[in-house]
């Protein structure tokens, strides 16, 4: 299946460079080009993209913004958000996982890292390393402002496994990892990931990420043992 692939970003030369890069790839296409938020929640829709790679310092809308269009639409359920970002604008990272974003990337990433990243959230994985900048994520999350609260009480859907799984996601670990941790197949722990994803209304394990961080479920500084 050939990967399709939105680049939002209002630098061209930007754009041009990942377009090269991901149009020789055989399971790649960039279908459209956008210089601004507003124009890639448009084109997201009607090229039906499948990842977007989104640059937040953008005129007219930003890419936060954007981001949180293109979650609130429902028919674009299926599109993944790829925010690229420097590691001074953290805290407008977490906004962007907030809004509905599978992960982030630096801009100062090599070739391959990008390569990855895109078939990774296109399979619903969360991207949310280098680890460093994660647990600086994890620590504004564990401080979120009075709007951001979640209701711990959202936790009472889960089965006790998939609060279980829910906190592994959270401190980073893969369904590999997940699996060799609680004596259960790579499979199962991605079966109750995706119900425990399914019964608190994330989009992706990045949306589960956030959720277990604002619910009290995972804290800021938990590391993986």
């Amino acid at each position: 299946m050939t990967i399709r692939v939105l680049l939002a970003d209002d630098q061209a030369l930007l754009r041009g460079t990942f377009r090269l890069l991901l149009d020789a790839q055989p399971d790649m296409e960039v279908v459209a080009e956008a210089s601004n938020g507003r124009e890639a929640a448009l084109l997201a829709r009607s090229e039906r993209a499948d990842v977007v790679v989104m640059d937040i310092r953008m005129p007219e809308v930003d890419g936060i913004e954007a981001t949180r269009l293109i979650g609130r639409d429902e028919d674009m359920a299926g599109v993944k958000v790829l925010v690229l970002t420097t590691f001074e604008e953290d805290e407008l990272v977490v906004d962007a996982l907030r809004a509905g974003a599978s992960g982030f990337l630096g801009k100062g990433i090599e070739p391959a890292q990008l390569l990855d990243a895109v078939r990774l959230v296109a399979a619903g994985e969360a991207l949310l390393s280098p680890t460093a900048t994660k647990g600086l994520i994890a620590r504004v999350l564990a401080h979120p402002s009075p709007g951001d609260l979640v209701d711990p009480a959202r936790l009472a859907a889960l089965t006790p496994r998939e609060r279980e799984v829910t906190a592994l996601v959270a401190t980073g670990l893969s369904n590999d990892e997940i699996a060799e941790r609680l004596f259960v197949t790579p499979v199962t722990a991605k079966t109750h990931a995706n119900r425990a994803m399914t019964k608190l209304g994330a989009r992706d394990r990045a949306q589960l990420v956030v959720i277990a961080y604002e619910t009290g479920l995972v804290h800021a500084g938990e590391a993986q043992r």
